[in-house]
């Protein structure tokens, strides 16, 4: 960000406030038309993902934690760097849940829940934490955080050890939102792709319902990774 140290011993208030002031300068006002058509967000600046993702690893090399303290983001470019600079946390303690905590209760579309999933590499080392914590926040009643949940399966789950489980949670916790179910079906797509004999079973005795069964079929339809044979079974001999 032009003329603002973001490599800090300490963030101020007073920091922060420039730090906000300062996106706006970054604003790609054709960027923030395209994004609030596809997000939906009256809170758009206008930022780029890779231009977000730089920010966030300028602001990780120094006082990440008195960042994310004297944050209050009110943007959705705010948010998306307060859950970036989480993601960018390589040493794993108690506190990154706590973090993650505070996160979760912040998205609002689709795209801060997903970006902030993806990013998530610690999950990869320390899996049984983080599925014991997928467990615990599955049960909250709010829909983004059980999206959180089933893209955090998405993209690190799906392997034998899990899968039986992943179906159990996707039976157990649809809610029939919009966009828990549709992170429930691009999770199911993507373990048909990977595990596709036990998908299929689940498939022929899932409890998720006609809509949600829809949805699977027009994911699966629309992967490039399951021919249309594979597709016109499921169409014609499951999910009818």
């Amino acid at each position: 960000m032009n003329n603002m140290e973001l490599i800090k011993i300490k963030w101020e208030k007073r920091d922060y406030e420039e730090f906000r002031k300062k996106l706006y300068e970054l604003q790609d006002e054709n960027y923030k038309n395209f994004c609030k058509k596809i997000i939906k967000d009256d809170s758009i600046i206008g930022i780029r993902i890779p231009i977000l993702r730089k920010i966030s690893k300028e602001i990780s090399k120094g006082n990440y934690e008195s960042f994310l303290k004297i944050s209050n983001p009110i943007c959705y470019e705010e948010k998306m760097l307060y859950g970036l600079v989480i993601c960018n946390i390589e040493k794993y303690s108690l506190d990154i849940f706590n973090y993650i905590d505070e996160y979760i209760l912040k998205i609002n579309n689709w795209s801060l829940c997903d970006t902030f999933c993806i990013s998530l590499k610690i999950v990869k080392k320390y899996k049984t934490e983080f599925f014991e914590y997928i467990l615990k926040n599955i049960k909250i009643n709010n829909d983004w955080i059980k999206r959180f949940c089933f893209v955090l399966l998405l993209n690190y789950y799906i392997e034998k050890k899990y899968i039986k489980v992943i179906f159990e949670l996707c039976n157990k916790y649809n809610t029939n939102e919009y966009y828990v179910e549709m992170a429930i079906a691009w999770l199911i797509t993507e373990c048909f792709i990977k595990e596709e004999k036990i998908t299929t079973k689940f498939l022929k005795e899932n409890k998720l319902g006609l809509n949600i069964n829809k949805k699977i079929l027009k994911k699966i339809n629309e992967s490039n990774k399951i021919n249309k044979e594979k597709y016109n079974f499921i169409r014609k001999e499951i999910i009818r």
